[in-house]
């Protein structure tokens, strides 16, 4: 039986549970306050909040370690998403704004989950072109470890729009609708709100990035970045041995390189930072002196300032059944600065939990 499901949210998790949710064979309306958008359009101020298109956005390998139970959690989702992007650049290389590249790692002061990897190691978890880089590699003797692997950036706004264009081409609708809960999705009905169209909601997935303000393990971690013309034909990441970062993507897509290493918790600042953008460039000129322009400098575009949705304990994964059988709603949020690294895994989830539900509904198995 087909049912219709509705997605709050149109940054990566939601399009791309959505996008599953269509293959699985149910309707789709994805709502959403905010869609994506040419970057270029989106004002830095007002659409803050809208945390997709402020990524960097890449894949950092995280090894899965008993000192870190989320890395552990979150590994098996980032192995699902890495095949889903491999999947979807094989086949749409020069349009989903997909780009796959080498990985660099410089740690200065690298923890047990580093050092226990070896090639052997690497390969069990599944972290493909894995190498182990020698001394005579490192940019400086302040690092003590480093190592490289196959990895993929995208450019967000590409990459989102690549998505949206997929799912309203495969038979999703769009909502451009403010939500104050998921509840209130329930009430919707196409007379209502005549561009659902679709009548009534079966079920609703909150992947709403923030959860509604009703989670207190949710708090918010402010990043700025700088983006610069110049393209690095790699991510490069440095852990300093101050516990802070370094890092570099590429867009791609002749979007620039987006260079970064900030996270500043429980910060609500929305405008850029001069001192925080001289302090990144100056700590990255010197691991990747390579990226610099003929003049021996950046070529800086501007600065960009975004709200990770980060929560403690990890992303929230799960179904709720709402009080007294009112409705279903399947949380994916909280995934702080890993949503793209993490999109398809979540995704998938998203759909186990929804037609777990529906199976439930239908005496054949329990929520």
């Amino acid at each position: 039986m087909t049912r219709h499901i509705a997605v709050i949210g149109s940054g990566v998790t939601g399009i791309s549970s959505a996008l599953l949710l269509l293959r699985a064979g149910h309707r789709v309306t994805i709502i959403a306050k905010d869609f994506p958008a040419p970057f270029e359009t989106i004002d830095p101020i007002t659409q803050i909040n809208y945390t997709s298109p402020w990524g960097g956005a890449h894949n950092r390998w995280v090894p899965p370690h008993p000192s870190n139970a989320q890395a552990v959690f979150e590994h098996p989702l980032s192995i699902t998403t890495f095949s889903h992007m491999k999947s979807l650049f094989a086949s749409h290389p020069t349009t989903a704004g997909i780009t796959f590249l080498k990985g660099v790692e410089y740690l200065e002061s690298p923890g047990p989950e580093y050092l226990s990897l070896t090639p052997a190691t690497a390969a069990s978890l599944q972290l493909s072109g894995f190498r182990l880089l020698p001394q005579s590699e490192f940019p400086d003797q302040k690092v003590k470890w480093g190592c490289e692997y196959e990895t993929y950036c995208v450019n967000p706004m590409v990459y989102l729009s690549f998505l949206l264009r997929r799912f309203v081409h495969r038979g999703g609708r769009v909502l451009k609708h403010a939500l104050r809960s998921p509840v209130e999705v329930f009430a919707l009905s196409e007379r209502s709100t005549p561009s659902l169209k679709n009548g009534g909601v079966d079920a609703v997935v909150n992947a709403s990035g923030f959860g509604f303000g009703g989670d207190g393990n949710m708090f918010i971690t402010r990043g700025q970045t700088v983006l610069v013309a110049e393209e690095c034909d790699a991510t490069v990441t440095r852990q300093n041995a101050d516990g802070s970062w370094t890092f570099c993507v590429p867009r791609g897509f002749e979007g620039g390189t987006v260079i970064g290493g900030t996270k500043e918790v429980d910060d609500w600042g929305v405008e850029p930072r001069p001192e925080t953008r001289e302090k990144l460039l100056r700590m990255f000129k010197g691991t990747c002196p390579r990226i610099l322009n003929g003049k021996g400098e950046f070529t800086v575009m501007g600065d960009i300032v975004g709200r990770r949705p980060s929560r403690r304990g990890g992303p929230r994964i799960e179904g709720e059944v709402l009080e007294g059988g009112k409705g279903f709603v399947m949380h994916a949020y909280g995934l702080g600065g890993r949503g793209y690294e993490l999109s398809w895994g979540v995704a998938e989830r998203v759909v186990e939990g929804v037609e777990g539900y529906f199976r439930a509904l239908r005496g054949e198995s329990k929520i």
